[in-house]
C-alpha cells in the first residue's frame, strides 16, 4: 500500500532524538528550533518522560474511560496547580482538533444557539467544525461549509462590537488563539481579549481559548490567554500536554456544567496518555520551565530585533515569528542543510520558531549565529 503524499516541510529522515537535538538516518546532528510544531515542550527523550512511560506501559497502557482512570484525576490536579485553575473541569480527548470541535459543542449545549465566532487568519484543526472556524479556504471541504462561523478581523475590537450588536442573541461561542500559529505569529492584544471577555459576558456567550499550540507555558504563562488577565470559560490544549503522545484537553470553568453523556471519547485520558501528560507537568513545575520560555524567548527576540534584513520579529515567550521581506523557503533550506537547525514556517514570508521549554542560551546563540550569517548573505 502506498503512503498518501504528505508533502513534509524538511525532506530528512529523523530516528533518533535527544533534548534539543535530532539525527537522521545518516547520522547528521540538527538543532531543533520547531518542535515538532511545538509538540516537544520538555525536549526529547526526557528521562523522567521515559520512565513515566515506560513504567506504565509496563502495568497497563490502556483501558476505556468505562472504567475509573486514577491517572486521569492525578494529572488534573497536576494541571489546575500549574494553571492556576484548580476548580476548572478537566475533559480529556486525543488532539487539539478534537478539543476545540468538544469546545464549540459544549458551548452549543450551554447556551442552545449555533453560532460561532472565529476570526481572520485562524486556525483550530482538521476535523469538520475545527476545520469551518478556520479561516483558510484550503482545507475547507464542501462538507466543512456551513453558516454557523462567524468571522470577524483579528484584534478589532470595533467590528467584534458590531457583530455582537447584530447577532449577539445567536452566538454560542468566541473561539480564538491567543497567538496564532499558522497565521503568522500575530499576538491577540490583552485589550482585544478583555473585550471579548466583557462581550462575551454581556451577551451570555461562552469564551474559548484556543491554547492548543500556545498553551502548556511556551508563551511564558500556562495559557497564553492569561497575560490579559481575565479569565476564558473554556481552555482547549494538546500538542505540549504530551510531549509526543497524542493527547488533547479542555479545561471548563464550573460555571459550565458537562453532564454526563454530553462528550465522549474511546482513547481519551487512557492510563498511557495521562502517564506522559503527568510526566510532562511534573518536569514543567519541577524544573520551572514556563519561567525559562519567557526569559528565553525575551533573551531571543531581543537578539532578533538586532539581526540584519528582518521585517518584525513578533510572539511571546517561545513561541516566535520572524517576518521578512522576502520568501522563507530557501534561507529555511540553508538553515536546515547548511547549518543543520529544523524551522518551522507560518506563510511564505515568516520563519517560526517553537522550541523545546528546555531551550538555553547555548542552543539560543548557536541558532542566532547561524542565521545572523545566513542574513547577512541573504539580505
Amino acid at each position: 500500500m502506498k503512503m498518501f503524499d504528505v508533502y513534509p516541510l524538511n525532506p530528512v529522515s529523523i530516528v533518533k532524538a535527544e533534548g534539543s537535538y535530532v539525527w537522521d538516518d545518516k547520522g547528521t546532528k540538527y538543532l531543533d528550533m520547531y518542535g515538532g510544531h511545538a509538540v516537544i515542550s520538555i525536549g526529547h527523550t526526557n528521562p523522567v518522560y521515559v520512565e513515566k512511560v515506560t513504567k506504565q506501559i509496563r502495568e497497563i497502557g490502556f483501558y476505556s474511560n468505562s472504567v475509573i482512570i486514577e491517572q486521569q484525576k492525578e494529572l488534573a490536579q497536576k494541571l489546575g496547580e500549574l494553571s492556576g485553575k484548580p476548580d476548572y473541569q478537566l475533559f480529556l480527548v486525543n488532539s487539539g482538533a478534537e478539543a476545540n470541535e468538544n469546545a464549540m459543542k459544549l458551548a452549543s449545549f450551554h447556551t442552545g444557539r449555533k453560532k460561532i465566532v472565529a476570526f481572520c487568519g485562524a486556525f483550530h484543526g482538521r476535523t469538520s467544525l475545527a476545520v469551518a472556524a478556520t479561516d483558510n479556504p484550503a482545507i475547507v471541504a464542501p462538507v466543512n461549509e456551513t453558516d454557523h462561523i462567524l468571522f470577524s478581523p483579528f484584534n478589532d475590537s470595533a467590528a467584534l462590537e458590531q457583530l455582537f450588536a447584530e447577532q449577539g442573541d445567536q452566538i454560542a461561542a468566541v473561539i480564538i488563539e491567543a497567538i496564532q500559529g499558522v497565521g503568522g505569529i500575530r499576538v491577540a492584544e490583552d485589550a482585544f481579549l478583555r473585550k471579548i471577555r466583557s462581550l462575551c459576558d454581556r451577551y451570555g456567550a461562552v469564551w474559548i481559548a484556543d491554547c492548543v499550540q500556545c498553551g502548556c507555558g511556551r508563551s511564558g504563562k500556562y495559557y497564553a490567554a492569561d497575560w490579559a488577565g481575565v479569565n476564558a470559560d473554556i481552555y482547549t490544549m494538546a500538542k505540549g500536554i504530551g510531549n509526543g503522545f497524542p493527547m488533547g484537553a479542555l479545561s471548563i470553568t464550573p460555571v459550565i456544567a458537562a453532564k454526563y453523556g454530553m462528550l465522549g471519547t474511546t482513547f481519551g485520558g487512557n492510563h498511557l496518555a495521562c502517564a506522559a501528560a503527568i510526566a510532562v507537568a511534573d518536569v514543567i513545575q519541577h524544573d520551572h520551565l514556563i519561567e525559562n520560555a519567557q526569559k528565553m524567548g525575551d533573551y531571543l527576540m531581543e537578539q532578533l530585533k538586532t539581526l540584519p534584513g528582518i521585517k518584525e520579529v513578533r510572539g511571546r515567550g517561545l513561541m516566535i515569528g520572524i517576518e521578512l521581506p522576502v520568501e522563507t523557503a530557501e534561507l529555511r533550506k540553508k538553515l536546515l542543510f547548511n547549518e543543520h537547525i529544523f524551522v518551522g514556517s507560518s506563510g511564505k514570508f515568516v520563519i517560526r520558531l517553537l522550541p523545546a521549554l528546555t531551550i538555553t542560551k547555548e542552543h539560543t546563540d548557536q541558532f542566532l549565529t547561524a542565521f545572523r550569517k545566513l542574513l547577512t548573505k541573504e539580505c
